[in-house]
């Protein structure tokens, strides 16, 4: 029996095809550059220069995340310019919630085949999310996986690193009973809650994820692919004039379930549900599937991207800062004081 010459080429991973694909994208990827880095794309590591001179006593501050099947409506729309603003986002917003300026960011793309087309598409956005959350893209990993996932799909992840002053960190200690809750309004449904909303319309009511529907005014598929917002230059302008007491960012688990990981113990969230504007997707989504309003608020967001937790004193003043800075907000409710344990969360 004659057996078969082998190359790695031919069990499904082309090497320099992949090292074609760096050379590609290095100068969109270089243009996240800030100065303090100091290595270029292609090495085997990245290095970033810390000017501490500006820091007493400087905290890093570090966050990974995916974008979950949020992926898989990238599939079917066959569109992956902005799935990577969705990854940074998910990173970056987790990491100012404690005050923290983003440094630099890796990212992790593996597929089973390399489109150097579709995989371009896919850093062009992490380009973008990067430059809006000025955040230098130091490198990452491109992975040929051949087997292990389906033709055309990938995934994504990302690693972020930040920076903040340990005075300044913003970790809840100081909320306290009385204080304000300001909402900032979300994009959408921004990267949560994709595997319920696939099953409901796309497994039990068969949409068209081309077509546009009325009752949201919009194509479904654009609008589930419609980007997370990037909160970090609207809560790192407020840090540099507003005592915060606390920030949850609004991602699995809703409200209900990131709110309370901010507060104290003795203190709940207080949420007055009608008190800002909910985005069509929401209700559509309530109303297909017949959806509890408990189960909708553990889920997604509801159209609350960022809360805050401001001094009473502070609230109109804050408010006015983020409608100058273009932003959609809403007092949405308090901090009360907590009877019981396990109490933390409670919407009237």
């Amino acid at each position: 029996m004659k057996l078969k010459k082998f190359s790695y080429k031919e069990a499904g991973v082309d090497v320099k095809k992949g090292d074609s694909f760096v050379r590609m994208i290095k100068p969109m990827v270089e243009s996240t550059f800030r100065p303090e880095v100091l290595t270029k794309i292609g090495g085997f590591a990245g290095c970033v220069s810390l000017n501490l001179e500006r820091y007493k006593k400087p905290i890093l501050v570090s966050s990974t995340d995916g974008v979950g099947t949020k992926l898989k409506i990238a599939f079917m729309m066959d569109r992956h310019d902005t799935i990577g603003i969705d990854l940074v986002a998910m990173c970056v917003n987790d990491i100012v919630t404690i005050g923290a300026r983003p440094l630099f960011l890796l990212d992790y793309f593996a597929t089973s085949k390399l489109n150097t087309e579709k995989a371009t598409k896919v850093i062009s956005g992490i380009v973008k999310g990067c430059a809006e959350a000025e955040c230098s893209l130091v490198g990452g990993e491109t992975a040929e996986m051949p087997g292990f996932y389906k033709k055309g799909e990938y995934d994504l992840a990302g690693f972020v690193v930040g920076i903040v002053e340990n005075a300044q960190l913003i970790d809840g200690s100081g909320v306290t009973v009385g204080d304000k809750l300001i909402g900032i309004a979300s994009s959408g449904l921004h990267s949560n809650g994709y595997s319920l909303v696939r099953k409901l319309l796309f497994e039990q009511y068969k949409m068209d994820i081309g077509k546009k529907v009325e009752e949201i005014g919009a194509v479904l598929g654009e609008e589930l692919l419609r980007p997370t917002r990037i909160y970090v230059k609207t809560v790192l302008n407020l840090t540099r004039d507003f005592n915060l007491g606390g920030m949850a960012h609004i991602t699995g688990g809703g409200i209900t379930g990131n709110l309370p990981r901010v507060l104290p113990k003795g203190c709940k969230a207080v949420i007055h549900k009608k008190t800002w504007d909910i985005p069509p997707i929401f209700p559509f989504i309530k109303e297909r599937g017949k959806l509890s309003e408990e189960e909708m608020f553990r889920t997604f967001n509801n159209g609350i991207g960022m809360v805050l937790i401001v001094r009473p004193k502070e609230v109109e003043d804050l408010l006015a800062r983020l409608h100058s800075l273009g932003e959609k907000a809403f007092i949405i409710g308090e901090v009360g004081r907590s009877k019981k344990q396990d109490e933390t969360i409670e919407f009237v």
